[in-house]
């Protein structure tokens, strides 16, 4: 769990409310929050009834795969006051992540990669630095100033790993509205953007929820590469290229390699083909900058990186937390997905007798793709 608190005050919230001005509290909230870097603020109620039951139905589905975690947090998850005592908000931001050099064409470029055998897809957030940090770092120093100002502030800052329903409270914050692919959409930015939470004891004024506008349209549906949106706001995660390459810690089903394509980390395809994501906005900070060149990094080449390559050069990245070996086994299935090549084939070969079993499998896998 990734989350930076301060203990609640022992004296009532609601004798600090009394003292303050929190209509001028939350605009300044709005100004130094644009000074960290964030696009949008919003603050959203606790009420998480309706998420609750969803998630609930979610889980007896099944569609939550291996994420045990998803279980095992629930309660914490529908109950914010076991994260803060006396919890009444959420202050809920946005900040975009497309790099700052992408140019107007970036959508049309990552279909030509995804279409390019020999290359390597890794999906646009993950291509900077580690988010966690980045939202992190910054929520907390948005909390330090508004702490400046009142006296026995309580908070705790959230990142996307802390048990919190995160888009729920940011569409209810009026930062956008749910899509079909479950992510949160704004017509302003699209869906390129991290989110991030600090509750709050302050009973700070509550935003209103954004219209909704996706209309008829199927876009991010029909062209998930495995059906994992299984109906609209619906998502089975077990069929998900992002679960299965990075949350999924053992072999990735046949039945799904053929469909992953290139992709060796996550998958952008649903907000590659969503309309409003032509609006999606660039990174205000170098933190969200293309490293080691993994816009345009080949298959063979990353396959070819030794345990020590791969942390070097992914030190103070999201990826370095799937670890080399499922970093080999989603290259080994990109590149068992990749046109019959005496080149790849001489990569896969070097790794016939990994030490690992689960590379092992797949680099087989792949080999026997290469001859049919």
């Amino acid at each position: 769990m990734q989350v930076v608190s301060q203990p609640s005050p022992s004296e009532d919230t609601g004798d600090i409310a009394v003292t303050l001005d929190l209509e001028a509290l939350l605009a300044d909230i709005r100004r130094w929050a644009a000074e960290l870097g964030f696009s949008a603020v919003g603050v959203s109620d606790l009420n998480t009834t309706e998420p609750a039951e969803r998630l609930r139905d979610w889980l007896a589905r099944g569609f939550h795969g291996e994420m045990a975690y998803m279980e095992r947090h629930e309660a914490v998850r529908a109950e914010p006051s076991q994260l803060l005592p006396r919890a009444q908000r959420a202050i809920c931001v946005r900040i975009d992540y497309r790099p700052r050099d992408d140019g107007e064409d970036w959508i049309d470029r990552e279909f030509r990669r995804l279409g390019d055998s020999q290359a390597a897809a890794v999906s646009v957030y993950a291509r900077g630095r580690d988010y966690h940090k980045v939202v992190r770092s910054r929520l907390h120093s948005l909390a330090q100033r508004i702490q400046e100002k009142v006296a026995g502030f309580g908070f705790r800052v959230c990142t996307d790993t802390a048990p919190v329903f995160e888009v729920e409270f940011a569409r209810r914050a009026g930062l956008g509205w749910r899509g079909k692919h479950t992510l949160l959409l704004t017509r302003e930015a699209g869906s390129m953007f991290f989110l991030g939470e600090i509750l709050t004891d302050l009973p700070l004024p509550v935003d209103g929820p954004m219209q909704e506008h996706c209309g008829s349209c199927a876009r991010c549906i029909e062209v998930c590469p495995t059906g994992a949106i299984v109906a609209p706001y619906q998502l089975d995660a077990r069929r998900c290229i992002s679960y299965l390459t990075i949350e999924h810690l053992g072999a990735i089903p046949e039945e799904l390699r053929s469909a992953i394509g290139n992709r060796v980390y996550g998958c952008d395809d649903c907000q590659l083909a969503c309309p409003w994501n032509k609006y999606a906005q660039r990174a205000p900070l170098p933190d969200f900058d293309v490293r080691n060149g993994l816009d345009s990094a080949t298959l063979v080449e990353l396959f070819g990186w030794s345990e020590e390559q791969f942390r070097q050069h992914h030190a103070g990245s999201a990826i370095l937390r799937i670890g080399y070996l499922r970093w080999l086994r989603n290259l080994a299935v990109a590149l068992g997905n990749s046109p019959r090549s005496a080149t790849v084939q001489a990569a896969l070969r070097a790794r016939a007798d990994h030490p690992s079993e689960l590379v092992r499998e797949h680099v087989a896998w792949a080999l026997r793709q290469q001859t049919i």
